[in-house]
């Protein structure tokens, strides 16, 4: 059985998304950034990174966004969360993927996480700042020239989905408004209405 370590509001949710669309049979463990328990000596061993989310398999701890979502849709096949029977498409899905978790992603942590670029107020200030355009250009790149539509890859649901969808939760507390990209606006909205998004979220509320 799988284990996803998850903390609400993070990057874990798009891969607890893929495991329950994925039908895989797995447990959950939150951790409370509060009580700093992603720094426990429990926790760094098994992910030293002091991060979620991270996938416990029966080969190993997997942890970075992309790598998980390839290996649930790789080890569940039969739920088609990717094109495995195209090596460019599936090329196409990891560099999507890789784009949200090296760019957006990134952008997004300038808000809250400026001492890892930075050490003086001033500078966590200008990042703060910047944060509504960076992130909103990001965003208007995705909508212009990487949605295909009606999903991220075009007609297939694919892994690519959860993850725009965890990453478009945040626009709003960066400062960006999620009507200046319709399309991205009308996928969230889709997604929310999943049985498998609307499982996870309530399960993640708990």
């Amino acid at each position: 059985m799988l284990k996803l370590y998850y903390a609400p509001g993070t990057c874990a949710l798009a891969s607890h998304i893929a495991l329950e669309e994925a039908g895989a049979d797995y447990t959950t463990e939150r951790l409370y950034f509060k009580a700093n328990q992603q720094n426990s000596p429990e926790y760094l061993e098994i992910n030293p990174k002091a991060r979620v989310p991270s996938l416990v398999t029966k080969r190993g701890v997997l942890t970075e966004t992309p790598a998980m979502l390839a290996y649930i849709a790789q080890t569940f096949p039969k739920a088609k969360l990717a094109p495995f029977d195209d090596v460019f498409a599936f090329a196409e899905v990891q560099s999507f993927n890789s784009y949200l978790c090296s760019t957006v992603h990134v952008a997004h942590a300038h808000k809250l996480r400026g001492a890892r670029w930075a050490s003086e107020e001033s500078s966590f200030a200008d990042m703060k700042r910047m944060i509504p355009k960076t992130v909103g250009g990001c965003f208007a790149l995705i909508e212009q020239k990487m949605f295909r539509g009606p999903w991220v890859m075009g007609e297939s649901y694919t892994i690519c989905d959860p993850y725009l969808f965890t990453i478009a939760q945040w626009l709003e507390g960066d400062g960006v408004d999620i009507k200046a990209t319709p399309k991205v606006a009308d996928h969230f909205k889709r997604m929310a209405e999943r049985p498998a998004v609307r499982k996870v979220l309530d399960a993640e509320k708990v």
